[in-house]
C-alpha cells in the first residue's frame, strides 16, 4: 500500500515531543520512569495511524502503551488523533524494528502486538517478515509474556505458524476467522477496511 507523504512530518513530530519519544535509545531500561509508574508496558510494532493502540490506552489506564512506527508520515497521523486528548499512558516511537534491542532492555516489554505486518511475499524477503526467526529472537529477548499477531494474508499466517512452531513457541490461542467470534474486537484502520473482504487470521503465543 502506497504511503501518503505528509508535508513537514518531521518538524511536526518534533513539536509533538510530549507524545513522541524523540530519543528512544536513551530510554532503554528506563520506560517505567518515563511513565512514572510500574504498570505493565505493552508495545505495538507497526502501529500505523494509531487507532488500535489509542483505543487500548483509553480503555486500560493501568497499562502503559508504546506504539512503534517506522515512517514519520504515518506516525504524524496518529499524533493528529490526539491533538485534543491527553493519554498519559501512551507514547509513540519513530524507529526501525530491526533494531529493537537498541531501545528495549531484556524483558522490558510485557506484551507485544503485531497487526497486519507487511507480508513481504517474495521468498528472498522472508527474513523481513515480522514473524521470521530473526525477529522472534528479538521478541524472545525483550518480551516477558505473550505476543498477539493479526493478518488478512493467509500466506503470511501459515508462514508465521510454521516459524513460531520451529522456534518452539507455545500457542495460546488461534483463529482462522477472528471476526466470527462473539466478542468485541479492537480493530486497526486497515482491519476496518479489509475485514469485509475476507477472514482475519489471529494467533496468540509465547516464546
Amino acid at each position: 500500500m502506497r504511503r501518503r507523504n505528509v508535508k513537514h512530518a518531521h518538524e511536526r513530530i518534533l513539536d509533538a515531543s510530549g507524545l513522541v519519544i524523540l530519543d528512544p535509545l536513551s530510554y532503554k531500561g528506563k520506560y517505567q520512569s518515563l511513565f512514572g509508574n510500574t504498570n505493565p508496558i505493552h508495545l505495538e510494532i507497526g502501529m500505523g495511524k494509531g487507532k488500535f493502540i489509542i483505543e487500548l490506552a483509553r480503555r486500560n489506564p493501568n497499562i502503559n502503551y508504546l506504539g512503534l512506527e517506522k515512517y514519520e508520515s504515518v506516525l504524524i497521523q496518529a499524533c493528529d488523533k490526539l491533538k485534543d486528548e491527553n493519554l498519559p499512558n501512551l507514547h509513540f516511537i519513530c524507529f526501525d524494528a530491526n533494531h529493537l534491542e537498541d531501545i528495549f532492555d531484556e524483558k522490558e516489554i510485557d506484551k507485544l502486538y503485531l497487526n497486519f505486518s507487511d507480508p513481504w511475499p517474495k521468498t528472498r524477503h522472508a527474513k523481513r517478515r515480522l514473524t521470521s526467526e530473526m525477529f522472534l529472537k528479538k521478541y524472545q529477548s525483550i518480551v516477558k509474556e505473550d505476543i498477539e499477531f493479526k493478518t488478512d494474508n493467509k500466506g503470511l499466517f501459515e508462514y508465521s505458524l510454521i516459524s513460531i512452531n520451529n522456534f518452539k513457541g507455545v500457542f495460546l490461542d488461534l483463529s482462522v476467522d477472528l471476526h466470527s467470534r462473539e466478542e468485541e474486537i479492537i480493530t486497526t484502520e486497515y482491519e476496518d477496511k479489509f475485514s469485509q473482504k475476507g477472514p482475519i487470521y489471529f494467533v496468540k503465543f509465547k516464546l
